[in-house]
């Protein structure tokens, strides 16, 4: 097993390599709209998953996944040339989807602006079903009663009677 570490270092260096290959060494015209986003590579540096996007509708991206499949030998071979490691990763092409789900997200979160304004605008104009104060009591106004009047020092005990407050246990 590798360091991490290294792992990462290497995964970033591939991307760079393949990215750059993509560009010169690959003459297919369907690669051109692909852009690499991402690398990893496992500890044991013998695999690497390359993450990447494609500017277009769903038959560019069918396009460009097949045009990478097609490429991976001439990119594995670049990658080898380009980098120190004992044996060459093999490659590994995945569709990346945090462009499509970001913009999920961001369609989302219009919408919920948009309903958050809505109900906003209803409730500007609203007012209470019911009157201002819905807790009526039958007690006059007048009386108020304080948190004094409950105390235990009110309470009338008689000589042989004492307050047992452990009784209820």
């Amino acid at each position: 097993m590798a360091d991490p570490a290294r792992a990462a270092k290497l995964a970033q260096r591939i991307k760079v390599v393949v990215a750059e290959a993509l560009g010169r060494r690959v003459k297919d015209p369907r690669v051109e709209a692909i852009t690499i986003t991402d690398a990893r590579v496992t500890n044991d540096l013998q695999h690497a998953t390359l993450y990447y996007t494609v500017f277009g509708d769903e038959l560019a991206h069918a396009d460009a996944g097949r045009a990478l499949e097609k490429a991976r030998g001439v990119l594995r071979q670049e990658v080898g040339r380009n980098i120190t490691v004992r044996l060459t990763p093999t490659l590994e092409f995945v569709a990346d989807q945090i462009p499509v789900n970001a913009s999920n997200l961001e369609e989302l979160l219009r919408t919920a602006k948009r309903r958050d304004a809505e109900v906003a605008a209803l409730a500007a104009g609203a007012t209470h079903a019911g009157e201002a104060d819905p807790y009526k009591s039958d007690a006059p106004q007048d009386a108020d009663i304080d948190e004094d009047d409950f105390d235990e020092e009110d309470i009338d005990l008689t000589d042989d009677e004492e307050l047992d407050e452990d009784a209820g246990r």
